[in-house]
C-alpha cells in the first residue's frame, strides 16, 4: 500500500501557502496607501464637529515616529526606546510600576513556529493586572491559548487587532524555531508557557522549578 504522508504533507503544504497568499492580497491594499486619513474624511469622527479643527492630524503626529507596514504604521516599542515618545508611567507617585524582563514560549508543538512572548515589551505600556489573571493565569503552563479565541477578540485578541499590532502579522509572534526554542528551555534561559503534552514534561518541570510564569 503505498505511503500517503507524502501527498498529506503536500496538501497541508498547499493550505498554508493558499492562506498565506490571501493574507498578502487582503494587506496589500493598506500597505500600498502608507498614509493617515485626515480626521474629517477618516469615517470615524463627525466632520462638522468643532472638534475637528482643534484635533491634531494624524499624518502631523505620527509620519516623525518610527514607521511600520501594518495597523497605525507606527513601530510604538522602537519608538518608546528610540526616546521619540516618552508616555508617563503612572499618574500617582504611589502607584509601583513593574517591569519583567523574562521571556516566556508558547505553542511549542503547535503546526507554526513558537511564539516568544516578550513580558519586558508588553510592562513598558501595560501593568501586570491588564493581564493577569483574568485573561492569563501567572502560573506556567496553565494557560491553554486558542487562535480563534484570539481572533474573536479574547485572550491576545484584546488589544491585538485593536490597538496593537493586527492579526495579519503571524511572524512577529509566531518568530522562533521549535528547535531553537526546546534548546533555550533545557538552558534554562527562557520559560516555557501555555499547556505542553506529556513529551514537553522535562522543559516544564524545569521551566516551573525556577519558579518562572508564563
Amino acid at each position: 500500500m503505498k505511503d500517503p504522508r507524502p501527498t498529506l504533507d503536500r496538501a497541508r503544504f498547499l493550505l498554508r501557502t493558499a492562506v498565506w497568499a490571501l493574507c498578502a492580497l487582503l494587506v496589500a491594499p493598506v500597505l500600498a496607501q502608507q498614509q493617515w486619513q485626515p480626521i474629517a474624511q477618516d469615517g470615524l469622527r463627525d466632520p462638522e464637529s468643532p472638534a475637528v479643527k482643534l484635533l491634531q492630524q494624524p499624518a502631523e503626529a505620527l509620519s516623525k515616529l518610527a514607521p511600520d507596514t501594518a495597523g497605525n504604521q507606527v513601530r510604538w516599542v522602537k519608538a518608546l526606546d528610540e526616546g521619540q515618545i516618552a508616555p508617563r508611567t503612572n499618574l500617582r507617585e504611589t502607584t509601583k510600576v513593574q517591569t519583567y524582563e523574562r521571556d516566556v514560549f508558547l505553542n511549542l508543538y503547535g503546526g507554526m513556529p513558537v511564539i516568544r512572548f516578550p513580558h519586558r515589551i508588553h510592562t513598558l505600556w501595560l501593568d501586570c493586572s491588564n493581564c493577569h489573571d483574568h485573561l492569563f493565569k501567572k502560573e506556567a503552563n496553565s494557560n491553554r491559548l486558542s487562535m480563534f479565541a484570539i481572533l474573536q477578540g479574547e485572550q491576545c485578541g484584546v488589544c491585538h487587532g485593536a490597538v496593537a499590532f493586527p492579526l495579519t502579522e503571524c511572524g512577529r509572534c509566531h518568530n522562533t524555531k521549535r528547535e531553537d526554542a526546546l534548546a533555550e528551555i533545557e538552558r534554562g534561559t527562557v520559560a516555557a508557557g501555555g499547556t505542553l503534552p506529556k513529551k514537553a514534561a522535562l522543559p516544564r518541570k524545569k521551566a516551573a522549578a525556577k519558579g518562572e510564569s508564563q
